[in-house]
């Protein structure tokens, strides 16, 4: 049994405790771990060991190194977190709990992305697998805020699959699956080529053993001779461009396996169709120079005319420019030679046509052609970028200056986005300060109506909890019911998805109508019945009527739009029923001059027509200084509406003949008028006694007559709506205004 070290007794304040060193943890995490092997059957020690010189070729920090060298043996260690505090600083021990976290998420996650569809014909299925693997890729990104989690991570995986190549053994099938799916392609997205491609290189070593010996076997030299071959090369050049007084900056390195099988694949040629297998890149200032260092390559080697391509003077789809040109060496073997400006280099390292856009694209990548999330490509780029400012300033100066680089990694974000599992791993995207029924929603509109409880990494938590990356959800519901109105009180937090919130409101809005339509049936039922035509058939009467169903017909007479009296005589025939919605608007054409309304205190001018009686709707209550509108009713006049209003939209788009501009009186806008105008004032508030006094009171001091309350009390929330007359805007505002300083009122506002 392993003999766990006690945190260390606290140091006089005399003696100030000098900070932890490498060699600290690793003598630390050696007493804890032992001769402990990992699931793989790995010494923890070893790779952890094999870990830090990985993370050694990538110039990491020392704390990266400190919990590169603990993340393993932390296992062994109760109360990991506040131990490794500690003994090593709050910094190590985030990145440890963190690494241990990003373990556990990748690997529940890549296993339900491999349960997945992977061939066949079920296309929903296989796009379905595709989209779960990026959502899982950027969970990791976003999860690991910190981006040296990632990069520990990726050396764990890089040792693993080194230990099992050396040892011989075969490792679960889904170790080298995630890899190629996972890890390589987060390599490659953070531009880290070193652990990239020997990820590949491995993890198909491991898949496809046949093909990934019998791609090394067509590759007749190995990889240590091909790079030899293409040093040398490159020192030829190097002279060449010199003497030409071209300044150049010239790279190259062969083709690992991997890539080649990609691109066998990708451009469905054979082997002996790749002349890429060796290549090397020559960047310059200008354009101008990109022509000359061409003309020097086919001048040093000869040039295979087919294979040559000027992407500078018509560039790829994507935007991409480069000149590439193939020639034949002097071992009488193909190499391919790119050229580029510098800008050009930016551009397809960091730019849309980035090139790991192309890479994981496939074959649509390497014909130039594939989808790119904008937003998400530039935060991408710019974590590269400073991935490599951290390399460039580690070469060039020390100190507080090689740190700045890696400040601002650490406070690096990828992605505005969240990303949580389903009980059955399934990566689930959502906005920043999303909750659970934002979750349930994005999963199915039924569930989140049903909706009621969530229980969180296993722990019941309450409805309005912001979730946080790489948690696991699990919705509580009922078999029948619906949303809350709470849910869309912005104050209480329920909702932060758009999308989550229409379906509430739609919800609520179908609600609604179901009232509406219910009250317009009673008052047809009473109308049927009053006259003796209960047997008549409804959809007959709706279409004598102009309407399309019957619930249309109830819809329009609970809102006022439609008279009762249009229905009386239908039954009776003692009218043109049958067409009732569509009779000539009443309108004195040759008046031109503009009048004030007969009858009409309410101060609305009716444009062009002279003693035109006027009601103001009660749909949306206009008062001064709304913009309003007419509509010419049948024998109530002109029905006046603010021009925002839905019920009048619905009018306007089934009789637009019968809208009439209107406007208020110059009397009533400049504050002269005596007309008081109903509004409709909705109050919600918590529930408690003495809560309606309160609120009568404020209507009193600002002269406000009451004409209409209508009160509900739902889970110890209030919700009112009153009706009362005021003379104009600013009395309406002091009353809101004053209405929201109420103790208890959450929001005070107009209907």
């Amino acid at each position: 049994m392993t003999n766990f070290p006690s945190p260390a007794a606290p140091h006089s304040p005399a003696a100030a405790p000098l900070p932890a060193t490498l060699d600290d943890a690793l003598a630390f995490a050696e007493a804890l771990a032992g001769d402990a092997t990992l699931s793989s059957g790995e010494p923890v020690m070893a790779h952890a060991r094999g870990m830090l010189a990985i993370l050694d070729t990538l110039r990491v920090d020392e704390a990266t190194h400190q919990a590169a060298a603990l993340f393993s043996a932390a296992e062994y260690l109760p109360n990991a977190e506040e131990t490794l505090t500690q003994k090593f600083g709050a910094e190590v021990a985030a990145l440890v709990v963190d690494v241990r976290k990003l373990q556990r998420l990748s690997g529940a996650g890549s296993r339900a992305a491999q349960a997945m569809p992977q061939g066949g014909r079920d296309r929903d299925g296989i796009a379905e697998r595709k989209a779960q693997v990026e959502a899982l890729r950027k969970m990791l990104l976003a999860f690991a805020q910190d981006i040296r989690v990632v990069m520990i991570r990726l050396a764990s995986r890089l040792r693993t699959l080194r230990w099992y190549a050396a040892e011989k053994r075969e490792p679960p099938a889904d170790v080298p699956h995630e890899v190629l799916e996972i890890y390589a392609p987060l390599a490659n997205r953070l531009g880290i080529w070193q652990l990239k491609w020997e990820l590949e290189d491995l993890a198909f070593r491991f898949q496809q053993p046949v093909t990934y010996k019998r791609i090394a076997k067509l590759l007749d030299e190995k990889r240590v001779e091909r790079q030899t071959y293409i040093h040398g090369a490159i020192g030829r050049l190097q002279r060449e461009l010199e003497r030409a007084g071209v300044k150049a900056e010239v790279s190259g390195r062969p083709k690992h396996i991997y890539s080649i099988w990609r691109k066998m694949r990708g451009k469905e040629v054979d082997f002996a169709e790749l002349y890429d297998v060796r290549a090397f890149r020559v960047i310059v200032d200008d354009v101008k120079d990109c022509y000359t260092v061409l003309g020097i390559v086919h001048n040093l080697w000869q040039p295979i005319p087919k294979e040559f391509d000027d992407y500078i003077s018509r560039p790829k789809p994507n935007g991409y420019k480069s000149l590439h040109t193939v020639v034949i060496g002097d071992d009488g073997r193909a190499f391919e030679v790119q050229i580029r400006t510098h800008e050009m280099h930016h551009f397809a390292e960091y730019g849309i046509a980035a090139h790991w856009r192309y890479k994981e694209a496939g074959q649509r990548g390497y014909g130039g052609t594939f989808a790119a999330n904008e937003a998400y490509d530039e935060k991408i780029a710019w974590l590269r970028q400073l991935l490599a400012w951290k390399d460039d300033v580690s070469d060039t100066v020390g100190g507080e200056a090689a740190a700045q680089p890696w400040e601002q990694l650490k406070r690096a974000t990828i992605d505005d986005h969240i990303y949580v599992l389903t009980p059955q791993a399934r990566v689930i995207a959502l906005p920043q300060g999303a909750t659970p029924i934002d979750f349930a929603y994005h999963l199915h509109s039924e569930l989140g109506h049903r909706c009621r409880g969530a229980r969180v990494d296993g722990a019941m938590v309450p409805l309005n909890t912001p979730l946080q990356n790489g948690q696991t959800v699990e919705i509580v519901a009922v078999k029948q019911g619906g949303p809350s109105r709470d849910w869309l009180n912005p104050q209480l937090g329920y909702l932060q998805s758009h999308r989550a919130r229409q379906k509430v409101r739609a919800w609520f809005n179908a609600i609604d109508l179901e009232e509406t339509i219910a009250h317009g049936r009673t008052l047809i039922d009473k109308t049927l019945q009053r006259e003796g035509k209960t047997s008549v058939n409804l959809e007959e009467l709706a279409a004598r009527l102009g309407f399309k169903t019957p619930d249309e017909l109830y819809a329009s007479v609970a809102k006022d739009e439609f008279s009762l009296r249009h229905v009386e005589q239908a039954l009776t025939g003692n009218g043109p029923a049958s067409d009732a919605r569509d009779e000539d608007t009443v309108v004195a054409k040759k008046s031109l001059e503009t009048s004030v309304a007969q009858g009409a205190k309410s101060g609305v001018l009716v444009v062009g027509v002279g003693a035109l009686l006027t009601q103001l709707a009660k749909c949306c209550r206009p008062a001064p200084p709304d913009l309003i509108v007419g509509f010419v009713t049948r024998g109530k006049g002109v029905s006046i509406h603010r021009q925002d209003c839905p019920s009048f939209a619905s009018m306007q788009a089934r009789a637009p003949e019968r809208v009439i501009n209107t406007a208020w009186s110059g009397d009533v806008l400049e504050g002269r008028g005596e007309a008081a105008y109903p509004v409709d004032i909705q109050i919600e508030a918590s529930d408690r006694q003495g809560l309606l006094r309160d609120i009568s009171e404020v209507f009193s001091r600002e002269k406000l007559n009451v004409t209409g309350v209508n009160t509900q009390s739902r889970a110890s929330q209030a919700f009112m709506q009153f009706t009362v007359e005021v003379r104009d805007a600013g009395q309406l505002q002091r009353a809101l205004s004053q209405l929201t300083n109420v103790n208890g009122v959450v929001s005070a506002r107009r209907k």
